[in-house]
């Protein structure tokens, strides 16, 4: 027999816990809103067609809530092992840049090889520059959209 991948052995180990505390995939569906298909393919380690991001992480924290487990231990997990749970802000920083026609000057705290390091900070411009003035600009506008978003974020998690 196989050993189960780091993946898998979370899945399982989520699902095993469910069906201990005897609650069914339609009472968490009842409760979080996501689809039965979707919590299917999730116990069964497919997430082809589950979302990235914010909301892959809402689905799992409201999974983990549902039956019992502490929510944000579990997301931390699943974001260390899951590629759909990834943190970094970096190419929605870029897209909402580029609506504005500008460079985002946004740069992600820890780079998606190892969260947990020291975050890598980049060389300002110099300041005489003549596209000082418009980084300047496009950093504070981003840095709030980041603080906006973090914001929004922690009062969803205590929702």
């Amino acid at each position: 027999m196989e050993p189960l991948s780091p993946q898998a052995a979370f899945v399982t180990r989520l699902r095993r816990y469910r069906q201990k505390c005897g609650i069914s995939l339609d009472e968490i569906v009842a409760e979080t809103h996501v689809r039965r298909e979707y919590l299917d393919a999730f116990e069964q380690n497919d997430l082809a067609h589950w979302p990235n991001g914010l909301y892959a992480r809402a689905w799992i924290r409201a999974y983990a809530s549902a039956v019992g487990l502490d929510p944000i231990d579990t997301v931390n997990e699943f974001c260390r092992l899951f590629p759909q749970g990834d943190r970094r802000l970096q190419p929605t920083m870029e897209q909402m840049a580029s609506i504005v026609a500008s460079v985002s000057a946004y740069q992600d705290e820890f780079p998606l090889a190892d969260r947990r390091q020291r975050p890598v900070r980049q060389p300002d411009p110099q300041p005489d520059s003549p596209a000082a003035s418009a980084r300047d600009q496009v950093r504070v506008a981003t840095e709030a959209v980041a603080v906006l978003t973090r914001t929004l974020l922690a009062r969803f998690r205590h929702s």
